[in-house]
């Protein structure tokens, strides 16, 4: 035996492991070629033992080198087994695609649907010695969002948003507001330059008003614009639910821009009631409707926690007021972006007779397979 022979292991298995093979050339021994081949051909005969296994397992007759043909043999499709999916036909296409078409038409036919409720109702002043009074109650109600679905609301003098007020620049105002919620709340005037005891923020500027309480804001309207009234105490579940609503102080002097035919109050919010215009969802949500060749002033108010790029269809908005404040150099868009706290004032040429799309454009916020939902409306242009 030569010197060579005698540095190998004692009988070393056939099936020598990649392992092995390590070892062995780490001390500076090769494996002879002769066992890796012996290793490869005992790795086919065994790879040809399980093939011919499952050959058998196919059936009789079957030989271990055609297991893959004979297994394809019974999938009819080829799709990968007997077991495995069928691929769509063109029918299962259609049929999901008019299940699909009947939703949407579904939703779109019902628009604008019925709901009970209604908010952003303008709400007319009582006179007291010159001073115009408003009397608004925070309370709990049931509000119907959509037909069919109902929520937990914090709602102004029972509606949501709550009642529309306009004052004229130089007013004098009042509004007493009495708490029948279950927990502390106030009234913030948001964008009205008042007096800071009137800015309606527990603990900076009052104290919080107590369920029960009643308190009293007066002030003499100051800055015109389109303004907000909404809670500044527990905000995001108060403001989520609907403590909110449109605080429009007009100027004693209108510009030519403002002589509209429509003037419209649109509120966004996407707390605790979903996407809603207004206080409802598509399709309970409210059409603006003009006539052809009308002038649509939109006043745009974002009360919500989220940002929403508000987009018409088939004409353009020229925007002319940010935050109550005329824009020196007014602007077109179809796309207007409404980020939280904002109000925007937009101007609508009706110039295109139809009833045109007018959404969110964050498009979850308005539409799914199931069809369109949450921030959605029209406007109609009647010829």
């Amino acid at each position: 035996m030569s010197d060579y022979e005698n540095t190998l292991p004692e009988k070393p298995a056939a099936t020598a492991s990649r392992r092995d093979f390590l070892r062995l050339s780490a001390i500076g021994l090769a494996v002879p070629a002769g066992l890796s081949v012996l290793a490869a051909c005992k790795g086919e005969s065994a790879g040809g033992a399980a093939a011919g296994a499952r050959g058998a397992a196919n059936g009789p007759g079957t030989a271990a080198g055609t297991t893959a043909t004979a297994g394809m043999a019974h999938d009819s499709d080829q799709s990968g087994g007997t077991n495995a999916p069928h691929p769509a036909t063109p029918q299962d296409a259609r049929a999901k695609a008019d299940a699909m078409d009947a939703m949407h038409e579904k939703g779109i036919k019902s628009f604008p649907a019925k709901t009970a409720g209604k908010g952003n109702v303008l709400m007319p002043p009582r006179m007291e010695g010159g001073v115009k009074v408003f009397d608004v109650t925070a309370g709990k109600v049931m509000w119907e969002v959509e037909p069919g679905r109902s929520v937990e609301a914090f709602a102004y003098n029972g509606q949501v948003p709550g009642p529309q007020i306009r004052v004229r620049e130089g007013d004098r105002v009042r509004l007493n507001l009495t708490n029948r919620l279950e927990q502390s709340t106030a009234v913030h005037f948001h964008g009205v330059e008042l007096p800071n005891d009137q800015d309606g923020v527990p603990f900076i500027t009052q104290p919080p008003i107590k369920p029960g309480q009643t308190y009293t804001y007066e002030f003499t309207a100051p800055n015109p614009g389109s303004h907000m009234y909404h809670s500044h105490h527990n905000s995001a579940e108060q403001v989520g639910k609907g403590l909110l609503g449109a605080f429009i102080i007009e100027p004693r002097r209108k510009r030519a821009v403002e002589r509209v035919d429509v003037d419209y109050v649109l509120i966004m919010n996407d707390g605790y009631h979903g996407y809603t215009f207004n206080g409802k969802s598509f399709p309970a949500t409210e059409p603006i409707v003009a006539k052809l060749g009308q002038k649509v002033r939109i006043r745009f108010m974002n009360e919500g926690m989220m940002i929403h790029p508000m987009h018409l269809h088939g004409m353009h908005m020229t925007v002319i007021d940010k935050d109550g404040w005329p824009l020196p150099a007014p602007y077109r868009c179809d796309t207007l972006n409404v980020a939280p706290g904002e109000r925007w004032d937009v101007i609508v040429n009706c110039n295109n007779p139809g009833t045109w799309a007018f959404h969110c454009h964050i498009l979850p916020h308005a539409e799914s397979e199931h069809g369109m939902l949450g921030m959605v409306t029209a406007l109609v242009v009647q010829k």
